[in-house]
């Protein structure tokens, strides 16, 4: 047995190794049936995941939180709140003699805090300048896709209370 090959002959790799790369870049039938059987069921795993999750959500309960009483702010001005968890930051606003309405802070954008224009009757968002109807919290201009998490407020002798969060469609 010689000590080297001859340069002219292949390599040894390619005696013991006889893979055509030609043929690597068909796909077999049956190779491609098990990948479409495979992805099938993947998908139908997933859709069953989905079902499964839909059938078992729980509404939130969200607990009742005194926010103000009736003749604490003025009309036009506004209180921050923490509702549901003291991590979530709201905002309380006067609108008029009797009428409140109240809102999650965060801009539906990407999360800056708004705040309360009274020269423009809108909350607006200065990170993009985002802004939003102070009546109902719907989108005026700018990039946030959704409406502002309303607080539902009830009035039980003079207090306010928060007894839960509105997520209103943006359509």
């Amino acid at each position: 047995m010689p000590l080297f090959r001859h340069p002219e002959k292949s390599p040894l790799w390619r005696d013991e190794f006889s893979i055509h790369a030609a043929d690597e870049r068909y796909v077999t039938r049956r190779q491609f049936a098990k990948f479409l059987t495979l992805a099938s069921l993947g998908m139908f795993a997933g859709n069953l995941w989905i079902l499964l999750r839909a059938w078992f959500y729980k509404k939130p309960v969200y607990p009742t939180t005194h926010v103000a009483s009736l003749g604490e702010i003025p009309v036009g001005d506004v209180k921050l709140f923490h509702y549901p968890t003291a991590q979530e930051q709201c905002i309380l606003i006067r609108l008029s003699v009797d009428a409140y309405v109240a809102y999650s802070q965060k801009c539906t954008h990407l999360s800056c805090a708004v705040y309360y224009a009274p020269e423009h009757q809108r909350l607006e968002c200065p990170c993009h300048e985002g802004y939003f109807s102070v009546r109902d919290g719907s989108v005026l201009q700018g990039p946030p896709p959704r409406p502002l998490p309303r607080v539902v407020l009830e009035k039980l002798g003079n207090d306010l209370f928060a007894t839960g969060i509105e997520i209103q469609s943006s359509g």
